[in-house]
């Protein structure tokens, strides 16, 4: 379980994530690091989910805008095609947010590819809070970091599965 929230204002993108790993009820790490940025392709990502599949599938996701020239439309397509229907793959439980400067994705071990209304994405287990979080800030001064820092805080303190450690990166 974990919470992440994808923050587009302002020209800017902003992934933030908690660094808690829980099995069960128990806390296993505080300090995970669920947030990743793929810098060849200008491209964020923060998952939920089993923390080897979401590394599995951040890597195949990477391969798949090397493949597709960094265009995160078609390569977020793609991996949810083989998600879909590879037999090893299907069986990951993993959701990612992903974003660069033009667009943003939800995509889930179902196979979907899902691009959210609005500027803001809040996946896992805190992830409702974090989004209506920072739905309400996105009418402030405040910046696209500022906004998810405070989302994951106010999932951190509702959400048993979610802590205040914060990662974060930004496009």
């Amino acid at each position: 379980m974990t919470t992440i929230v994808l923050v587009r204002k302002n020209n800017e993108v902003v992934v933030a994530g908690d660094g808690q790993v829980s099995m069960g009820n128990t806390v296993i790490k505080k300090t995970a690091n669920k947030v990743r940025k793929i810098e060849k392709r200008n491209v964020i990502a923060g998952f939920a989910g089993s923390t080897a599949d979401a590394l599995t599938l951040f890597e195949r996701l990477e391969s798949k805008l090397e493949k597709h020239a960094g265009n995160l439309a078609r390569a977020a397509v793609e991996l949810a095609k083989d998600w879909r229907t590879d037999k090893y793959l299907r069986r990951l439980e993993a959701l990612m947010a992903v974003g660069d400067k033009e667009n943003s994705f939800i995509i889930s071990g179902t196979g979907d590819v899902l691009e959210p209304e609005g500027d803001v994405i809040g996946i896992g287990s805190g992830g409702n809070y974090a989004l209506a979080s920072a739905k309400v800030l996105m009418d402030t001064d405040l910046s696209a970091e500022e906004i998810a820092k405070k989302a994951i805080k106010v999932a951190s303190e509702i959400c048993v599965f979610t802590n205040n450690n914060l990662n974060i990166e930004k496009i």
